[in-house]
């Protein structure tokens, strides 16, 4: 069953349009990840799902109904953790979390069993009366996690919950996305291609506001299987454009020159043996051949075609 709908959304600021015409569908129990580079549109497209913006165009549906009409009865469903992470660094734990609470209008009994349960779900019980600006950057993001689960929401909304933590850090915060994503859907923010190979089953890619890709992390890499790459190194004139004339090409991508060679990166149709075709074309033009072999691909294959910007 749909549990949010994104039907042709746009939002622009001051000319800007940072999400252009979004439209998706996410099921209930799904663990969705959002994918795209550094100023795709993730952040804002979290932003409209949890109401700190309005769309300028288009509609956000939550559970059937436009968050616009109920918009209180979304918030009260919907966990949020902001890539920020706005804390009180002043402010104990257990200080914040009841904080929380109350805006939650969790209290008595009920809003202790909340803040047990999230407490111990995020493992933050060792630093529960520890001020909060003391605290590691990865007991930050899991208080961060806390507030956002305290309530039961049946929609949790993560931007970038591993920025900027340590491999180990990453490794614990994922597991913890993992746990909590079964029991309830989660859309998981991130230009890092591990933490939604972890920890979710199917990928949203926006790129310059748009959505470019959508489909389960397996179909997805298959994708970036039916094509293979070719790196390139050679010393002639006019390479990147003769690469483009041979049939089956898809991209070619100067990476680098130096002492006279050209290291490109060409793109292909796996169904065409190219090679053959790279050689004879350098005999032809005169250049000098010094490397000529076929990469690995993978699933950064895919999100680099999809979110190449357009030359």
């Amino acid at each position: 069953m749909t549990l949010l709908t994104l039907n042709n959304v746009s939002k622009r600021f001051d000319g800007v349009t940072a999400v252009d015409g979004a439209s998706f569908q996410i099921d209930r129990g799904e663990v969705v990840g959002f994918l795209g580079p550094n100023g795709a549109g993730k952040s804002t497209t979290m932003r409209l799902i949890t109401q700190f913006y309005e769309p300028d165009t288009g509609d956000v549906l939550f559970d059937g109904f436009p968050l616009a009409e109920r918009s209180r009865e979304a918030k009260r469903r919907i966990g949020y953790l902001p890539e920020n992470n706005p804390l009180y660094g002043e402010m104990l734990v257990s200080e914040y979390l009841e904080f929380v609470a109350r805006l939650r209008d969790l209290t008595g009994s009920e809003g202790g069993q909340a803040l047990d349960e999230a407490v111990a779900r995020t493992g933050i019980g060792n630093v529960f009366y520890r001020p909060i600006g003391e605290l590691s950057k990865g007991y930050k993001q899991r208080v961060g996690l806390a507030q956002a689960i305290l309530h039961r929401p049946d929609l949790l909304v993560l931007d970038e919950p591993t920025e900027g933590l340590d491999p180990n850090q990453r490794v614990e915060i994922r597991r913890l996305i993992s746990e909590l994503g079964k029991e309830r859907t989660v859309i998981l923010s991130t230009h890092v291609l591990p933490e939604v190979q972890h920890t979710c089953s199917r990928l949203l890619v926006i790129h310059q506001g748009r959505i470019v890709a959508d489909g389960s992390v397996d179909a997805l890499a298959a994708h970036a299987e039916g094509a293979v790459r070719i790196s390139v190194e050679v010393e002639g004139e006019g390479i990147v454009e003769g690469l483009r004339t041979l049939d089956g090409v898809l991209n070619v991508e100067a990476i680098q020159q130096r002492a006279g060679r050209h290291v490109v990166s060409v793109s292909a149709d796996s169904s065409k043996e190219l090679r053959p075709a790279v050689f004879g074309l350098a005999r032809d033009r005169g250049w000098t051949l010094y490397e000529l072999h076929q990469e690995a691909r993978d699933l950064e294959d895919m999100f680099r075609e999809l979110t190449r910007s357009e030359p």
